[in-house]
């Protein structure tokens, strides 16, 4: 019993002591966050991502050139790799490595995803392309229910200006305020 009650007083005080971490969230840009558009399966969307565009969070102020590499894992769950430059595309190379579960009933379109210890967060794959020759989604914008949080990524660092008016018009479309968007830089 006294073992409980201390495993559940550090997980109060690690709960507490995330948001002080991380620092506190963006403004609310889409205040009715849809359900995903469609499903999504696990292999087209593993591989390299470029961040094409998102809302400012804490935990990327000033990140150039990020890139996330999704790859399964031996034990079924995902294995996230995230990376930026700190300032510039030249920058100090930065990366967190984290994990991610499907979340049942999704349709593959809802993960988990923990770069701390036992705490989830959750990443949505709101819309994204359909799979190409090569077998892999062209694109993916993810949010997530609060609506603070939003990403919008593609397999390419510099993809058709023809794609990122459409990427534009579709997050408008799922109701985002663009202008709290910020594009990433790319080489």
């Amino acid at each position: 019993m006294k073992h409980s009650l201390l495993l559940y007083a550090f997980l109060v005080a690690a709960a507490l002591a995330l948001p002080a971490c991380v620092g506190s969230p963006g403004p609310v840009g889409n205040a009715a966050v849809p359900e995903p558009a469609r499903a999504v399966a696990l292999t087209p969307y593993l591989g390299r991502w470029y961040e094409q565009a998102r809302y400012e969070a804490p935990f990327q102020e000033g990140c150039e050139a990020v890139t996330a590499d999704y790859s399964l894992r031996d034990d079924g769950k995902i294995r996230v790799v995230n990376t930026c430059r700190e300032g510039s595309v030249d920058g100090k190379l930065r990366q967190s490595t984290g994990k991610a579960k499907i979340v049942e009933g999704s349709d593959g379109a809802k993960l988990k995803v923990s770069f701390f210890g036992p705490f989830y967060g959750d990443y949505w794959v709101l819309d994204r392309g359909e799979a190409e020759a090569d077998g892999l989604y062209p694109w993916s914008i993810v949010g997530e229910p609060s609506g603070r949080y939003l990403w919008i990524l593609t397999r390419e660092a510099q993809p058709a200006p023809a794609l990122q008016s459409a990427l534009e018009a579709r997050v408008r479309e799922l109701g985002y305020d663009w202008s709290l968007v910020r594009r990433t830089r790319h080489e």
